[in-house]
């Protein structure tokens, strides 16, 4: 009798243990997550960059744009990333944005982001990294013949070991960064500095150029075939053309 009492003893405190919680895989009631609370935070609902799926070429999500398109606010530029192309470009491509103070301002703020770290705050090829030997052959401005459209022909596709910046900036503040680039040439040539444009003549200038002065690169585009190469398909490049 002892032992079927101790028996019956044993299986029921083996129930009220497990009743209790003292099985570690029970779930309580209240702390029951069954149901997501907004699972976009950890399902997305659109497709992931590289993500793997059927109903794409190739399995995988990242598609080259489709043929012709080009991305909002991108227009094509006409001169070819050659010798030839810069020839043209210092020859021809004149800069739209009037010379203004707020202009210039500008164009140095920008030039000391990208430039000035190799060619120096005054243009003459003194940046911090010639200055510790990291590059070489840096040219001042004040030893090269260049002129604004060949200042923003480098600038849109690079030239020898610069690369273009023409992802990281704007066809404004390209030529902004031209206006500044001549600035500096101008003082250490000893040249007269330019005189600013005022007002009425910003304000003619553009009623002129029709509020558009810088939606074209600065010169009339010839339709989107005319530059048939993008930004990456630079080559390894222009040895005989002079370096900005």
């Amino acid at each position: 009798m002892n032992r079927y009492f101790q028996t019956f003893i044993y299986a029921f405190a083996s129930l009220m243990i497990i009743s209790c919680g003292g099985d570690s895989n029970a779930v309580d009631a209240k702390s029951d997550r069954s149901v997501q609370y907004f699972p976009n935070m950890y399902e997305s609902v659109g497709y992931e960059t590289y993500q793997e799926g059927d109903i794409f070429d190739g399995n995988v999500e990242a598609q080259l744009p489709v043929e012709g398109t080009v991305n909002r606010g991108w227009l094509p530029y006409e001169y070819a990333n050659s010798n030839e192309g810069y020839a043209s470009a210092k020859a021809e491509l004149k800069n739209p944005l009037p010379y203004t103070e707020e202009n210039l301002a500008s164009g140095q703020e920008l030039y000391n982001i990208y430039c000035a770290i190799c060619h120096g705050t005054k243009g003459d090829g003194q940046g911090h990294l010639v200055k510790n030997e990291k590059i070489l052959g840096v040219p001042s401005y004040a030893d090269r013949d260049i002129s604004q459209g060949s200042i923003y022909h480098v600038m849109y596709w690079g030239i020898n070991y610069m690369g273009s910046y023409a992802s990281q900036t704007s066809i404004e503040e390209r030529w902004q960064i031209a206006h500044h680039v001549d600035a500096l040439t101008r003082d250490l040539k000893g040249q007269d500095a330019k005189d600013f444009v005022s007002v009425q003549d910003e304000l003619e200038m553009e009623s002129q150029l029709g509020n558009h002065a810088v939606d074209d690169h600065g010169v009339e585009m010839h339709g989107e075939d005319a530059h048939e190469d993008d930004h990456g398909s630079q080559v390894e490049n222009h040895s005989s053309t002079e370096g900005e």
